[in-house]
């Protein structure tokens, strides 16, 4: 009887088990979640003011560098002089100079770049209107944000990457003299996002408690983007649960996940203001 029974008595046990572990898997996966839809909103206010301070500050630096553009004509400014007024309407805009944009550009009025912010600067001579064709309404607009990518403003390298980019016309009287361009690799934005979030949740961390594994991806459309050594497989993850579709308005959406054999809890809010496919989503695993 007993040599009967054993192999009855094991399998339920197993099944037993395994169900409490799954259990326990999924109340850690809801945790995080709930962590999770709590830091996904400051992250999208963040954004919101990020915006705002390029849609405040912009127009303002193309009137600054109108004078820049005055002195030269009828030539264009040398990109020595081009580059150090870059700077200096920087410091004397205070928008712009707490911006989040990863590069500041002055164009030709075709949208040839005389000079770039940027380390190395390999914008010099390269037309940004080819890559983001709706900057040529500067012409005709007093402002314009318009996506698209480009190689040589890409936040990260060996996988793709995209960007947010505003430009204001500098003009003299009616005539465009030339253009006042910004922006942010979506990739290099997560970045920043993700560092704010984990230095935050390290400040409010007992000491001792262990830190919660944390990202923060950009969804536009049907692309997930993250810092530069951030799983792409992560990303992939968020975007199969179709999180945009689920999203009505303000509302925040969350729920746990399995990546890689490991629990999960994700939040995902909408950014308008960076487009109406665009939204923020904030990964968290307690460790």
């Amino acid at each position: 009887m007993k040599v009967g029974r054993t192999p009855v008595f094991v399998p339920a046990l197993f099944v037993l088990l395994v169900g409490w572990a799954g259990l326990g898997c999924e109340d850690v996966g809801k945790k995080s979640a709930e962590h999770a839809r709590r830091h996904v909103t400051p992250l999208v206010v963040a954004a919101r003011e990020d915006v705002a301070q390029v849609r405040r500050g912009l127009p303002e630096g193309a009137r600054e560098l109108g004078e820049l553009f005055q002195s030269a004509f009828p030539e264009l400014p040398a990109p020595e002089t081009a580059r150090a007024a870059l700077a200096r309407t920087r410091d004397r805009v205070a928008d712009l100079n707490i911006a989040k944009s990863t590069f500041f550009a002055v164009t030709a009025p075709d949208g040839r770049v005389l000079r770039a912010d940027t380390a190395t600067d390999e914008l010099a001579e390269k037309n940004i209107f080819k890559a983001f064709p709706e900057l040529s309404q500067l012409a005709s607009k007093p402002y314009v944000e318009t996506r698209g990518s480009m190689p040589e403003v890409a936040g990260v390298r060996g996988r793709p990457d995209a960007e947010w980019v505003a430009g204001a016309p500098i003009k003299h009287g009616d005539e465009l003299r030339g253009a006042y361009v910004t922006g942010w690799s979506w990739s290099a934005y997560a970045y920043r996002l993700e560092t704010a979030l984990r230095s935050s949740v390290m400040g409010e961390t007992p000491e001792g408690e262990k830190v919660p594994l944390l990202y923060v991806y950009v969804l536009v459309g049907d692309a997930a983007y993250g810092a530069p050594v951030a799983p792409v497989v992560n990303g992939k993850a968020i975007l199969e649960l179709k999180p945009l579709s689920r999203i009505k308005g303000d509302e925040v959406w969350a729920q746990s996940l399995e990546i890689e054999g490991r629990s999960f809890g994700v939040a995902v809010q909408r950014v308008a203001e960076l487009g109406a496919d665009v939204a923020i989503a904030a990964l968290r695993s307690e460790t």
